[in-house]
């Protein structure tokens, strides 16, 4: 006769064998931790995602090595942990979908040191309680976004690209011009930006035509990128023949200094001009300005004023100069000259 309870027993013993079996055959990448934080299920498409093994993890903490190459806890772990907290330190795109309850839901940039590649992961993870409520376990699911991701990286390069040059476009430009600024008046550190001109291009076009101002375009534009060497540097095409340098943390003779580089390179490259009114090879003229944002200075405005100033007292003073915003009294200043102070910039954020 079976003992009390046998018959129970062996009908959970069936169902947790049936979902352990379900578990490692589901197509979805999965494993299950035990609150200790140790593999308990480690299926075959999560082998097959990872290239780790189950036998390389079950009954280890070792998950993350099939994911990252240093220590750091999956989000099965934070859940386990019950540590919602942690989520912003961990992972750029994260949802705590409740407290200790229906777990949390993140995405992020995985190494895959197995793999030897990157991949971009959806990450679902939930934890299972018994009766009484206590935690017996957690799942984690993994859902491959890589192609997706990259296809959404590629239209966001295109919508801040420009076509042509491949420099930063005049969208982008006014997002890190509005954001630069907002920096430089919380660190109260100085900002330089340069406006950099093709002299005579238009001449240049009538003389070469439209496909060799485009090669002559790309050139400069190569030029000025070079000089975009720190992080948060920008170099774009703003317009036409016109690109901007954003330069973070520059005072205006480093400024300057950068755009007598980036004159002299393009001067280097002798492309040859030769139009009527024009010289014999391409030319640049630049405007620099840099400021410190006070508590009275609203947006960017009195910035790109100033550049757009100095740029203009180049023009005015012969082309293929540097002049900055700075000097820009002192270049005009002289027996029957007038400062340029009363033009209204045609720049504005």
């Amino acid at each position: 006769m079976a003992k009390p309870g046998t018959n129970s027993t062996k009908v959970v013993d069936v169902a947790d064998s049936y979902a352990v079996r379900l578990m490692q055959h589901l197509v979805v990448p999965t494993f299950v931790i035990d609150p200790k934080r140790r593999v308990v299920i480690w299926n075959r498409a999560c082998e097959r995602l990872t290239g780790v093994a189950a036998s390389e993890v079950i009954g280890t903490s070792k998950h993350w090595q099939a994911f990252y190459k240093t220590k750091r806890p999956c989000l099965a772990d934070l859940v386990a942990l019950d540590r919602p907290e942690q989520l912003p330190e961990f992972y750029p795109e994260y949802a705590a979908r409740g407290h200790n309850g229906l777990g949390f839901s993140a995405e992020n940039w995985c190494v895959m040191p197995k793999l030897g590649n990157e991949l971009y992961l959806a990450i679902d993870a939930g934890p299972i309680h018994d009766e009484a409520g206590n935690l017996i376990a957690v799942v984690e699911t993994l859902r491959d976004l890589t192609d997706q991701k990259r296809a959404e990286m590629a239209l966001k390069e295109l919508a801040t690209k420009d076509g042509l040059t491949g420099l930063s476009n005049r969208r982008a430009f006014d997002q890190m011009l509005i954001a630069e600024w907002a920096r430089a008046q919380r660190t109260q550190k100085p900002m330089a930006l340069l406006f950099v001109d093709v002299d005579h291009f238009k001449l240049f076009n009538d003389c070469h035509g439209h496909q060799t101002g485009d090669e002559c375009l790309r050139a400069v534009a190569g030029v000025v990128s070079r000089h975009a060497v720190r992080p948060l540097d920008l170099a774009s095409r703003y317009g036409g023949e016109e690109f901007a340098l954003i330069l973070p943390e520059m005072d205006c003779d480093t400024a300057c200094a950068v755009a007598e580089d980036i004159r002299t390179a393009v001067t280097g490259l002798r492309i040859a001009h030769g139009a009527d009114g024009a010289g014999d090879h391409v030319t640049l003229s630049v405007g620099v300005a840099s400021h410190i944002p006070g508590e009275a200075d609203g947006g960017p405005d009195r910035l790109l004023g100033a550049a757009d100033e100095a740029l203009y007292a180049a023009k005015r003073l012969g082309r293929n100069r540097v002049i900055s915003a700075e000097r820009l009294l002192a270049e005009f200043a002289g027996p029957g000259r007038e400062p340029a102070t009363g033009r209204i910039a045609r720049k504005s954020a």
